[in-house]
């Protein structure tokens, strides 16, 4: 008779209530509470070996080992009496869950045998057993002894004749009952080849992918088109699964998160935890001034924040110096080590750590290199609140997928593409998410750095980067490291092809850096000029709108006056390395200070839209002969006759402001007999050049006024 549908889920109830999941975990890493959530989560019993026993069985990677899990294993089965117990028996410090108990039984019970083992695409450890192995119909070949389910007596009668060292090879032990003829049938094993059960991401990375739906992930085999329940990261893959645990399940990725918002951050202890930020200037670096300017703006208590900063770049210290003169004595304590010192990369590093590993007090190690753009006030809460063991707050190169981050190891523990490494560096996917490597800006508990990374050199290597020496070491202790993407933090600079011959060398970097040149050096009214129509039009066809701010101004005349050959002036004209001054003045040109690409990018991105948009149906590629900054003074060239600008339309931006740096001075349209005489320091003028707009340079009556002209034609 046909049974019940109520005898059927009770019958599952029974064989659900029979399932016991079995790991070994001499220490419990952070691998070990990743499996341990998972498990819970899908509501698997879990029974743990080996707790507080010194671990004996190798490392895998350099040879084969594992043969104390399967003395453990043996001794405990030995004190199982319920014969019909299935026990699943995995790894733990690099597998996760992706389903729960029902699935897995139910593929269990479909594979037809008692014992069904992993599979793996690759041999290991002796490869001269290859042949040996039977063949299979479609899958892989080859057992992996990283996860087995069988039943209690199947599973006793395989260990049974277990004799061998702690340290001696458990997958060759079961390779060898494997492809055995006899033992396979009276043991009744099989392997999972499709991957249904198991998943072994060693040799098998290509052949997975993230499936996203229906608010959960999963981990599917596209060559097989399965999903496997279990997830491991074994092998020199052994950290991909760092990665891959983020996602499954999602629900709990988040467990380790936030636990108290920033006005509650105090109760973490009696007071805001002591930080140690450490500083690193190791090459030459675009807005350094910016660093320290946002440094200042970081919302934490500063009497809870101590300074390391170290300076390789003689060219920074006075800016380094200056800093630590004004706003030094608010911090609890600094120390600077500056580029006297001559260390190597990994030596500064080091000793910032140290710093921290040696100050009871401090709580935390905020490693921040100079070129990273923190936006982010309360960056620093932020991580703190995530209560994660190391965690870098996501920050990229502006319109670069370059990020601070790898989603992936390659098989030489290089960087590699992980599959959504895109969507999580846009945004489209956000969390926070366990990778093995960070650079450049990142938050370590000082506990660590007093236990797992007690080492003084976890920077050393003799062939790897401090920064990637750095993430090795944090791999091999089983510390994970965060990254995450739940809010904006900032961006990197980039540091390639920074010019250091000039005065304020951070004019140059229009190419290299334009989102932090325009926030440096563009007005912060710029943007109104289109959506507010914050534009001026004080004579006919002339139009002021802001432009520069204070500081692009005082850069521009402050690199001027370095250069200092100042030219022009009297009745003559002048050419200009293909310019033509019909009216001389006192100046300098763009291309006298190699300033003339620069100058052009600039008149092209923030120039040509408001030109396009004031006279329409023009269009301008923003080229031009003739660029100069001019000087007027009373006793120098206080005034210019009037003149046509040899141009199709001419800019002209008041470099200082009137009234405080010079008097008189403006600009007098002759054929409208209309005059600007209260020129706003920022501001262009804009006007056409030739046949209209006849105008003359107004005296300069005290001080001395600054200018940047433009002819630009077409």
């Amino acid at each position: 008779r046909k049974p019940s549908g109520n005898h059927i889920k009770l019958e599952n109830i029974l064989l659900l209530n029979k399932l016991l999941v079995v790991t070994v975990a001499t220490k419990e890493t952070d691998g070990f509470t990743r499996f341990m959530k998972s498990a819970k989560h899908f509501n698997y019993s879990v029974k743990v070996l080996g707790r507080g026993e010194k671990w004996q069985g190798g490392d895998y990677m350099s040879a084969p080992g594992g043969g104390q899990k399967v003395r453990l294993l043996k001794a405990a089965l030995d004190k199982m009496k319920d014969e019909d117990r299935i026990i699943l028996f995995i790894d733990s410090y690099d597998v996760v869950f992706a389903s729960g108990p029902k699935e897995l039984l139910k593929k269990f019970q479909q594979a037809g045998h008692k014992v069904v083992f992993s599979s793996e695409s690759l041999i290991w450890p002796d490869r001269h057993l290859q042949d040996k192995h039977p063949h299979v119909k479609e899958g892989n070949r080859f057992l992996g002894s990283g996860g087995f389910i069988g039943y209690v007596p199947n599973i006793r009668e395989m260990v049974s004749d277990w004799t061998g060292e702690d340290d001696e090879s458990d997958q060759l032990f079961f390779t060898k009952i494997y492809i055995d003829p006899a033992k396979r049938k009276s043991i009744n094993i099989t392997i999972d080849s499709k991957c249904r059960l198991f998943q072994n991401l060693n040799g098998a990375l290509d052949e997975v992918v993230l499936k996203f739906e229906d608010g959960r992930v999963r981990a599917r085999n596209v060559l097989y088109d399965t999903l496997s329940v279990v997830i491991h990261g074994n092998g020199p893959t052994k950290l991909q699964i760092n990665y891959l645990g983020n996602y499954i399940p999602n629900t709990w990725t988040f467990e380790t998160g936030c636990t108290v918002c920033h006005e509650d951050l105090r109760s973490l202890t009696s007071e805001y935890p002591l930080v140690v930020i450490g500083i690193f200037i190791q090459q030459p670096t675009p807005f350094v001034t910016v660093f320290f300017e946002r440094l200042l703006k970081l919302q934490y208590p500063k009497n809870r924040l101590k300074l390391f900063i170290y300076n390789k770049v003689k060219l920074m210290q006075t800016i380094v110096s200056s800093f630590l003169q004004d706003h030094g004595n608010l911090y609890q304590d600094v120390k600077f080590i500056g580029p006297e010192e001559e260390m190597d990369g990994a030596a500064p590093r080091n000793l910032g750590f140290d710093m921290c590993r040696k100050d009871e007090d401090c709580d935390y190690f905020f490693s921040l290199d100079i070129e990273v753009v923190l936006k982010n006030e309360n960056t620093l809460k932020i991580l703190i609140e995530q209560n994660l063991p190391v965690i870098a707050p996501m920050i990229t190169r502006a319109g670069r997928l370059w990020s601070n981050f790898w989603g992936a190891l390659s098989a030489d523990g290089y960087y590699a593409r992980s599959e959504d490494y895109v969507d999580i560096v846009q945004g489209r996917r956000e969390g926070v998410w366990n990778i093995p490597y960070v650079s450049s800006v990142y938050l370590v508990k000082a506990s660590l750095l007093r236990s797992e990374l007690s080492d003084f050199e976890l920077f050393n290597s003799n062939n790897l980067d401090p920064d990637m020496a750095f993430c090795h070491n944090v791999r091999s202790k089983g510390i994970f490291m965060y990254v995450t993407n739940m809010q904006s933090f900032g961006r990197i600079l980039s540091t390639e092809n920074y010019q250091t011959n000039h005065l304020h060398n951070d004019l140059w970097q229009i190419f290299e850096n334009p989102v932090d040149w325009e926030e440096r050096y563009i007005h912060e009214n710029y943007t109104r000029i289109m959506k507010d129509k914050l534009i001026e039009t004080p004579c006919p066809d002339v139009y002021w709108f802001p432009i520069f701010t204070d500081v692009a101004c005082n850069h521009l005349v402050e690199e001027m006056e370095n250069f200092g050959q100042w030219s022009g002036g009297g009745n003559k004209d002048t050419r200009i390395q293909g310019g033509y001054e019909n009216v001389p003045t006192i100046d300098i040109h763009m291309n006298q200070v190699n300033y003339e690409k620069e100058w052009q990018k600039f008149l092209l991105e923030y120039i040509a839209p408001v030109t396009e948009k004031m006279f329409p149906g023009y269009y301008t590629r923003a080229q031009f002969d003739l660029a100069f900054v001019v000087r007027y003074k009373p006793d120098e060239q206080p005034a210019l006759r009037p003149h046509h600008d040899a141009s199709t339309f001419t800019i002209n931006i008041a470099l200082n402001q009137v009234g405080l740096d010079f008097q008189g001075g403006g600009c007098r349209f002759l054929r409208y007999d209309c005059s600007i005489t209260s020129p706003r320091k920022g501001w262009a003028l804009m006007h056409p050049g030739r046949l209209t707009h006849y105008h003359e340079g107004l005296r300069v009556t005290e001080g001395v006024r600054y200018i940047a002209v433009s002819f630009v034609d077409p």
